[in-house]
């Protein structure tokens, strides 16, 4: 069992979430009624709330093709696929999310679909550079991320956030046509008003951005629930961050990622945050953490490429 204060972080997570969902269809529905009166208003919201009970979610296999991933057969990476069970089993899982190798991105793991039908894409390097504990620790992210609708509320976000950005612009192209009349006429228009036409799409992005970083801080504690071991994934996490840095940024910038652009623009959490939110973890007795390991166990080949992810993929083994 996890601890006390652990399950009020975890409360406190999904109350802010439902929190910023609720703020950001009170802003669409706002934008509505000062175009349109209550009608407008509800009928913004109605709408986009109709869209995320129907729309269904994009199925994966389309989305993962598009960028370039190829499916993992269960004999290539029989036991990554062996871990992957045994996470999904422990979150709950309707389905086992299948697996994705892509080479896009250097050091990467993303999930898409819903719980019913899920994929989890994984890049080589991450494979390669990562420990089993790590590999184990990200998936277990990703898994964390599925079970709790991720993709389905950040979708959501989008969509209304989406629908300010259009009302907003319809309101400035309206008043933009009728300023010759408002002059002429000596009609005046709330500096309120204006304000929030503008503002509103920043606003919207803004706290979209923030339910963003919520998510990923909840699917962090969902990962240390799921594998009992906070540490890898903060270990997996800086590994992530610093390959992720560009040679220009490692070598010649001073300044770290994190520094160089807000946390407000950011659609993950900086990464020392997180680390030290999951270290913290480690002091609760019932949460086995291991940071230092005794060796690095990643798995050296003379075969740069996907034939030595292949490689590794079958020598991982499930941590039990």
């Amino acid at each position: 069992m996890i601890t006390n204060q652990w399950r009020k972080d975890k409360m406190l997570k999904r109350f802010q979430s439902a929190a910023i969902v609720l703020t950001m269809t009170a802003l669409l529905g706002g934008i509505g009624w000062l175009l349109g009166g209550s009608l407008l208003a509800m009928a913004a919201a109605g709408a986009t709330i109709f869209l995320y009970l129907t729309n269904p979610v994009i199925s994966p296999t389309i989305v993962l093709r598009s960028l370039g991933a190829r499916w993992l057969h269960p004999r290539e990476a029989p036991q990554l696929y062996a871990i992957i069970e045994k996470l999904a089993a422990r979150a709950g899982l309707s389905a086992v999310p299948s697996l994705y190798l892509h080479t896009r991105n250097p050091v990467n793991a993303f999930a898409v679909g819903d719980v019913s039908s899920a994929a989890i894409a994984v890049s080589g390097d991450l494979i390669r550079r990562l420990s089993r504990q790590e590999v184990e620790a990200v998936l277990a992210h990703e898994v964390s991320h599925i079970r709790n609708h991720d993709t389905r509320v950040m979708g959501f976000a989008a969509l209304v956030g989406r629908l300010t950005g259009m009302l907003s612009l319809f309101g400035q192209i309206l008043l933009f046509l009728n300023l010759p009349l408002l002059l002429l006429g000596g009609h005046t228009i709330s500096w309120i008003f204006i304000l929030a036409l503008v503002f509103a799409p920043t606003v919207s992005v803004l706290m979209q951005l923030t339910l963003s970083r919520t998510r990923e801080y909840q699917a962090d504690l969902g990962a240390a629930e799921l594998t009992g071991n906070p540490g890898a994934l903060a270990s997996a996490l800086v590994k992530i961050d610093q390959a992720q840095r560009s040679f220009f940024g490692r070598n010649l910038w001073p300044l770290k990622p994190w520094q160089t652009q807000s946390e407000l623009w950011r659609t993950h959490p900086p990464t020392p945050k997180r680390v030290n939110r999951l270290l913290g973890l480690q002091k609760h007795e019932d949460i086995p953490g291991r940071v230092l390991y005794p060796q690095d166990m990643r798995f050296r080949t003379n075969y740069p490429g996907i034939p030595s992810v292949i490689n590794k993929l079958r020598l991982i083994q499930p941590q039990e």
